[in-house]
């Protein structure tokens, strides 16, 4: 459900934040299902509780998730957030335009690759 890339740069809290992110907002973790206790992933993951907890904490903050007291944390039913989601990763894709623009890449070039990396069957299996 959750790998880590210990070769990234970014966090590894940040990593689980935007896994979980995306699991929720895909529909594969569906609304009021549970997640994994901290210890439970930090064990799973061989990392420390606190970097779970830091990444649950920002999942709640951001109203991915919410927490019962004694039970665990559980996925919020927001809808909004699928589309606060998109709007973020539309923002992206603007600012990613604009360099393209500015590296002079014509946009049927620009168009094509997006195409091509959004056909890529690698991108089509790490949404599943």
């Amino acid at each position: 459900m959750i790998a880590i890339d210990v070769q990234s740069r970014k966090p590894i809290y940040e990593q689980i934040v935007e896994r979980f992110e995306t699991l929720i907002v895909s529909g594969v973790l569906a609304p009021d299902s549970q997640l994994p206790s901290v210890r439970t992933l930090a064990m799973e993951l061989s990392i420390n509780p606190n970097t779970i907890q830091k990444a649950y904490t920002m999942l709640e903050q951001e109203g991915f998730i919410y927490p019962i007291r004694g039970r665990g944390n559980f996925v919020s039913g927001d809808a909004t957030l699928k589309k606060k989601k998109q709007e973020g990763l539309y923002r992206s894709l603007q600012e990613l335009v604009g360099q393209g623009r500015a590296l002079k890449i014509p946009c049927e070039t620009f168009v094509s690759r997006v195409r091509e990396y959004y056909e890529c069957p690698i991108y089509k299996e790490e949404v599943q």
